[in-house]
Order: C-alpha cells, then structure tokens, then sequence
C-alpha cells in the first residue's frame, strides 16, 4: 500500500480521488475556500491577510506547508494543508455538495499523520467557537480539544492528543 501521505492519488467507487496538493491545484484552492457553506472567504479577502497563490506556492516550494486535495473527476472539491513548522493545520474546506460523505475527515486524517511524521510536536488549527457551526462539532467529535487560548479574531485554538489517531478508512474515499 502508498504512503498514506504520497502523491498517489486513491479513487473510490464515486470516482473521488484524494491526492497531494499540486502547484496546479493553487487557484482551485481558492475557488472552494469561497464557496464553502459556512466559512467561505474570498480569494481578495485572503490576500488582505497575506495569503496569496504566490505565498502558498512559496511555502509549498519551500516543504514548510503542504496539504491534500479531493477531486471529483478533475474538478477540486475539497482540501486541506498544515504547516510543519507550526504544527497548524491550516485550513480544511470542503464545498456543500460534498459534504458528509467523509472527505473532511480524510483530507484532515492525512495532513495530521504528515504533521506528525515530520516532527511537529503539537498539532493545532483555529475554528469558530460557535457551537451552530458544523465545525464546531466536527473537530470534537475526532477529538480536537480547546486549550483556553484564542487568535485575535476570536477562534479558539483547539489541538490533538498526541496519541489520537484519525481513521481515514472510516471514510467514503480512499
């Protein structure tokens, strides 16, 4: 079997893949991260807090971030990076059409086991504490818990127990 973090891309019986992030995949990125249904945020909102293709292609370059993307034929659906220097997990977005069907899960599951095959002691991402967001119960229910702290814009910082394993097999794609 590949390296559950590889290149390979892996199709399920819907035709939806999950492969590493490609330069190429960049502006389709942007595309689902405006479009998701509850955090959408567009590509010129994202500039204005430093995060541009250019950015993300450097960072990418650079071995520091790299992250998974979910397609359905070759159309980008979903994704998610993290950051090994941080141990952030960046950002997971997945469109509406496909949510529940797993690919969150999956996409997060393997940016954890690359953030940990590289080192990063602590894994962490940023979410809203809104518990009406379907995120909020997401992340703590594959057990991502607060630790009191809170970026400036209010998301409250939750991480992963050292020893809580992600089980992308439990998903509909492989």
């Amino acid at each position: 079997m590949a390296c559950p973090y590889s290149r390979q891309s892996q199709v399920d019986k819907h035709g939806l893949s999950i492969r590493e992030t490609l330069p190429s995949d960049i502006e389709g990125l942007f595309s689902v991260r405006a479009r998701t249904r509850e955090s959408a945020i567009s590509k010129e909102g994202l500039a204005s807090i430093g995060v541009t293709a250019e950015s993300i292609a450097k960072q990418m370059a650079s071995g520091r971030v790299k992250g998974w993307v979910c397609l359905d034929s070759s159309t980008l659906v979903g994704f998610c990076n993290g950051d090994h220097e941080t141990g952030e997990v960046l950002v997971l977005a997945v469109l509406p059409d496909y949510e529940r069907r797993g690919i969150g899960n999956n996409l997060l599951s393997r940016v954890v086991e690359w953030l940990r095959s590289v080192g990063s002691d602590t894994i962490w991402l940023a979410a809203s504490p809104d518990t009406r967001l379907r995120a909020h119960g997401f992340y703590r229910s594959l057990g991502w818990r607060p630790n009191g702290k809170r970026e400036p814009n209010g998301d409250e910082i939750l991480v992963l127990d050292a020893d809580k394993t992600l089980h992308p097999s439990r998903t509909g794609v492989r």
